[in-house]
């Protein structure tokens, strides 16, 4: 309401209100309500990444550096005998189908994030985040839902890279034994005492601050992998048999085991959000030329090269993981494991990173006062249990490719689907319903690696006891 005052004066509500044609009728003014007036509207434009604040950015080149190391793990050396399962021309087509799809749930889930940022103006999310978001800001049926899918992400997450860093700390122990045993002679060492001294190295390495000063420890696991795995070619280039001696195609009943591989080799997820929450400029990890295409597709060739070549020098000899065809005399072959153990090492930074940040996440709120005393020492406490954990159980690999089986499948594949569905059910899902059908081939490509990589993680665990 404006009173109308003599002499031709007029309030001070009036001199704030916007000089557009907005009829009056008497004493009461009424107002169009615009995009240019509306600030409601106005702010809903504005782009969140500019309120994003970094203390340490990570930049696009370091960005890839992590992406790298983060799916060029040990899952690589079983390359060959995915082709073994399914053949060397399908087992080329297979791990092309297989990337596109993990490289596509990863592209959705910080398409969706972004959406998000927008709407709910945050500037970052984390995945567990992105699915709370997903529900609260999708259609009514799903805001109940919201809770739940936050919980299941973040503690599935968590139990996975949790596992995996003391999973890491058994094959770097298992690594450097391996050569030693070769020059101290069999049962020389103790696999328990080798992993208890990993302790101290793994907390040294644990202090890293943050991605940005990790990037350089990402570089050397890098190049360690890279002279490794090149080794590695060296031998498996040497007395190649015809490409004729192989099948083009293995079985069609094997070629789930070949899949179930790939997933659990190039699979990353957990650390895709991390890596963009930290990015200087976030918008280069996405489109076609973006971050995530360039690491992956180069990851690609990598496994497809591996793999391919190592069933083709060794047939049906070919073992779980390529360097177990290496001569064992052979120094080279020695160096390959070495090398190896010392990418494992350094990967092991960042597959904790992921863990540090959903654990710390819960609780910095209640060390305000001492923060960075209570940062450390959560990641001496993480870092000590996860060794503890080996030293416990040194067989814990095969229930780590159980508890993979379960939440990379999940949480690799069918989660971020859902959370695309969610994130954008008011839009639609294109020209006959295309991403509908998109979707329901990525959730059933997940099922199979559900049930295949833990049938064959159960029958690891059924032969070690």
């Amino acid at each position: 309401m404006t009173d109308k005052i003599p002499n031709g004066t007029t309030t001070e509500m009036e001199t704030f209100l916007p000089k557009d044609e907005s009829a009056i009728n008497g004493n009461v003014t009424t107002y169009k309500v615009t995009k240019d007036n509306d600030f409601e509207a106005a702010n809903a434009e504005i782009d969140p990444f500019k309120t994003r604040v970094l203390d340490h950015p990570v930049t696009n080149c370091d960005t890839l550096t992590h992406l790298l190391k983060a799916s060029l793990g040990t899952g690589i050396l079983s390359m060959p005998a995915a082709f073994k399962a399914s053949g060397l021309v399908l087992g080329i087509f297979a791990t092309i189908v297989v990337s596109i799809i993990c490289t596509h749930c990863a592209y959705i889930l910080v398409a969706s994030a972004h959406e998000l940022y927008k709407r709910s103006g945050k500037p970052a999310m984390s995945f567990a985040e992105v699915a709370e978001q997903s529900c609260l800001r999708g259609p009514k049926w799903a805001r109940k839902f919201s809770w739940t899918a936050r919980q299941v992400v973040l503690w599935g997450i968590f139990v996975t890279y949790f596992a995996t860093c003391s999973c890491y700390t058994v094959i770097i122990a298992k690594n450097f034994n391996f050569v030693a045993e070769h020059y101290l002679g069999p049962g020389s060492t103790n696999l328990r005492a080798t992993i208890a001294m990993l302790l101290v190295p793994l907390i040294l390495l644990a202090f890293v601050p943050n991605l940005k000063y990790l990037a350089p420890v990402s570089m050397v696991a890098n190049a360690c992998m890279a002279v490794g795995l090149g080794i590695t070619f060296y031998y498996l280039v040497n007395e190649l048999p015809p490409i004729t001696e192989r099948p083009a195609v293995a079985s069609i009943t094997t070629l789930p085991i070949c899949i179930s591989v790939v997933i659990f080799a190039i699979e990353a997820i957990g650390v895709v959000m991390p890596l963009e929450n930290n990015m200087s400029t976030p918008r280069s990890f996405v489109g076609l030329c973006g971050v995530l295409n360039q690491g992956m597709s180069f990851v690609t060739l990598v496994y497809i090269i591996l793999g391919f070549f190592g069933y083709l020098r060794f047939g049906n000899e070919t073992k779980d993981s390529i360097t177990h065809n290496l001569p064992p005399d052979a120094i080279l072959a020695q160096a390959v494991n070495i090398l190896v153990g010392i990418a494992v090492f350094c990967t092991y930074g960042l597959q904790f990173y992921v863990c540090l940040d959903i654990a710390w996440t819960q609780m910095k709120d209640k060390f305000v006062k001492r923060e960075t005393l209570a940062n450390y020492v959560l990641r001496s406490v993480l870092v000590t249990v996860s060794v503890l954990i080996a030293v416990a159980v040194p067989a814990i690999v095969p229930f780590v490719g159980l508890i993979g089986a379960f939440c990379f499948s999940i949480l690799g594949l069918m989660v971020p689907v859902m959370i695309e569905v969610l994130t954008f059910w008011d839009k639609g899902f294109g020209k006959f319903n295309w991403k509908i059908v998109k979707n329901v081939i990525i959730v059933l490509t997940g099922v199979l690696a559900l049930i295949f990589g833990s049938k064959s993680a159960i029958q690891d665990i059924i032969g070690l006891f």
